[in-house]
């Protein structure tokens, strides 16, 4: 399986990352969208370079040009509600594409411990398409595992890529343990070493929908 971690490499995407973990802009909850969406503008601009490409004919007021566009049918998906900034940035770029919604959370039980569950999704068929599966954390890959698995019915995608911001090395190790190598990409912002005891990632950034949307209740 192919692993792409942004944020090794020194360019601007890191201010974009340092601005959604620091405390003080996150007071912002604006800009805090706006980075996220920045963010997901990058990882399209990088994901497009992966499609398949083909040679098309453009015609311009003093003549033809020929270009190489992708061909590739794509399927943007995220995970409701902190995927959705994310969301947004990727279909910036990717504004020809289909669109998904999955709809799954975190369901805390009186001992602190918690299950994912899925409620709902709504998706176009991805037989033979590209999905690119976006959520800003990946902490313990189970809510992406559920997402993944929400979209295979919907068909057998062409190949998928996982888009997270920030991630866990246990997220990532997971995804990699149950998703298929041979069809699945990886795409992170950082990744930090550690989980805490409610499955937060540290240092992470806190609840990115809460940071995005505003604090809920439950």
């Amino acid at each position: 399986m192919v692993i792409h971690t942004l944020g090794e490499n020194n360019s601007l995407f890191n201010r974009f990352i340092a601005e959604i973990r620091d405390v003080n802009v996150q007071n912002d909850p604006l800009r805090f969208r706006r980075n996220l969406e920045r963010v997901g503008e990058i990882y399209a601009y990088e994901i497009s370079k992966t499609l398949d490409f083909a040679d098309q004919s453009v015609e311009t007021p003093l003549g033809t040009a020929v270009t190489s566009l992708p061909k590739d049918e794509v399927v943007v998906a995220s995970i409701l509600r902190a995927g959705l900034p994310l969301h947004n940035g990727l279909l910036n770029y990717f504004d020809r594409s289909e669109n998904a919604f999955i709809s799954a959370y975190r369901k805390h039980t009186e001992d602190g411990k918690f299950k994912i569950n899925f409620e709902y999704i709504s998706s176009p068929s991805i037989d033979g398409k590209v999905v690119i599966l976006a959520d800003p954390m990946l902490a313990t890959g189970s809510s992406m595992e559920l997402a993944y698995k929400a979209m295979l019915t919907k068909g057998t995608p062409k190949h998928v890529h996982i888009v997270s911001v920030i991630a866990s090395q246990e997220g990532v190790d997971f995804i990699k343990n149950n998703l298929p190598a041979e069809n699945t990409t990886i795409w992170n912002g950082v990744v930090d070493a550690e989980l805490n005891t409610k499955s937060y990632i540290v240092p992470g950034c806190g609840d990115a929908g809460d940071l995005a949307f505003g604090a809920k209740l439950g």
